[in-house]
């Protein structure tokens, strides 16, 4: 019995052996035929050969890069097929491969198709295109408006630090001489100091003259934003006599002077208004309605010939441009405060909303007022312009105008009217 058993676990013991090694030796064999089954181009084979063939007949400035298999990574046992060969093959950490964005010459099958059809031409597209970076036309020197008076192109800057305001005045262009020929210079104001002025040097006989000159206004840092520059172009005849030809009123905004950066602008002359100024003074003002975005735009451009109370210390003085309707309060918008001026100037716009069938029964009031130190505001003057309801005269004919001829900016001066207290 005992030798019976013996046999049992002998021949047990011998087939699992015998197992193991069958195992162990599958495993072999089948190691052996995955590696013969691995991808692997030579030299010679066809595809490198048509490859080969391809590049050498198109001439172009980009090719792609032959990869061979000397070239190839000692840890990769295989050569990188053709339609891979426009990448490059980075190891990572881990042990794999990656491979990295495409080349800059990319093959030639991945390009979009062209007419010619070659090699060269396709890699135009990443090309610069100087078109794209062409700057926009400058008209400044060639469209002038029909009875244009001149134009004017100065710079600005202000120091904060040494509070100076730097002014170039640079040069004109399209003078309209009272003579054939024109004489021209300029003269620059700081408003509200109309007594003091810089003048640059007489150019003889031109009516586009070249100045590039250099003024330094000294003014402190809390007032530059309420003044105006002017410039006011003459015309110097035979006997030395100055003709004016035109102004340039330019309010010192925060925008203009942020940054302590130079700013070249250009600006048309006006002309001086020659009528006197009226009993209380007279407001200039655009008016102009856009009926497709139902908006009423008010700009409020300047005053002249105020009547102030100056015994009431520092006087500023301020605009405000209320929209009413059948005689009631809608909104009221207010400009910057000006010190102390006679003539001020905001160039200041405001926009109301206001529905085309409320143009009947609405109106609007510019209501200039004058601020004191210790004491309440006082209204120097009224001007109401609207429909017949409200209006007559020039008020009535500024709003008509306005509405026969819609998103265009309609500029007159209004005289002021007293207005009687309570």
């Amino acid at each position: 019995m005992a030798e019976q058993l013996a046999l049992v676990i002998g021949g047990t013991i011998g087939g699992l052996l015998l197992l193991l090694l069958l195992i162990g030796a599958s495993c072999c064999l089948w190691r052996r035929f995955c590696a013969t089954l691995t991808y692997e181009e030579l030299p010679g084979t066809p595809a490198m050969a048509s490859a080969a063939a391809s590049s050498g007949q198109q001439d172009g400035p980009c090719q792609p890069h032959a990869r061979t298999q000397l070239n190839r990574p000692p840890d990769v046992p295989f050569v990188v097929p053709p339609s891979l060969q426009g990448r490059d093959w980075v190891p990572l950490h881990s042990g794999e491969w990656t491979h990295a964005p495409w080349d800059s010459c990319p093959a030639s099958e991945l390009l979009p198709h062209t007419p010619s059809g070659g090699l060269g031409d396709a890699c135009m597209v990443g090309a610069i295109n100087p078109e794209l970076y062409k700057f926009p036309e400058d008209k400044s020197e060639t469209d002038f408006p029909a009875g244009c008076l001149g134009r004017l192109w100065f710079s600005v800057e202000y120091e904060q630090e040494a509070e100076r305001l730097l002014v170039g005045l640079i040069k004109a262009q399209h003078l309209q001489a009272p003579s054939e020929t024109c004489s021209p210079l300029v003269k620059l104001y700081l408003l509200p100091d109309e007594r003091r002025f810089l003048q640059s040097k007489t150019k003889r006989k031109t009516s586009n003259p070249q100045f590039d000159e250099h003024f330094i206004f000294q003014v402190s840092s809390k007032t530059v934003t309420q003044r105006v520059l002017k410039f006011s172009v003459y015309h110097v005849d035979r006997q030395r006599k100055h003709q004016l030809l035109g102004q340039v009123l330019f309010p010192l905004k925060n925008e203009t002077l942020a940054g302590d950066c130079r700013r070249v602008i250009w600006r048309d002359l006006e002309a001086e208004s020659l009528e006197p100024p009226s009993e209380f003074g007279d407001l200039q003002f655009c008016l102009s309605y856009n009926d497709y975005l139902s908006r009423l735009t008010v700009v409020v451009l300047r005053a002249k010939g105020l009547q102030l109370q100056e015994d009431r210390g520092i006087v500023s003085v301020f605009v405000k441009v209320s929209l009413m309707n059948h005689n009631k309060f809608v909104k009221c918008k207010k400009t910057s405060a000006v010190l102390g001026s006679i003539n001020p100037v905001y160039n200041e716009t405001f926009s109301f909303k206001a529905d085309a069938t409320e143009l009947d029964t609405a109106s609007l009031s510019l209501t200039v007022v004058q601020n004191a130190e210790g004491d309440k505001s006082q209204q120097l003057g009224r001007v109401v312009v609207g429909p017949y309801m409200y209006t007559r005269g020039r008020e009535l004919e500024h709003w008509d105008e306005m509405l026969s001829k819609p998103k265009e900016l309609v500029k007159r001066w209004h005289a002021l009217c007293r207005i009687t207290e309570p």
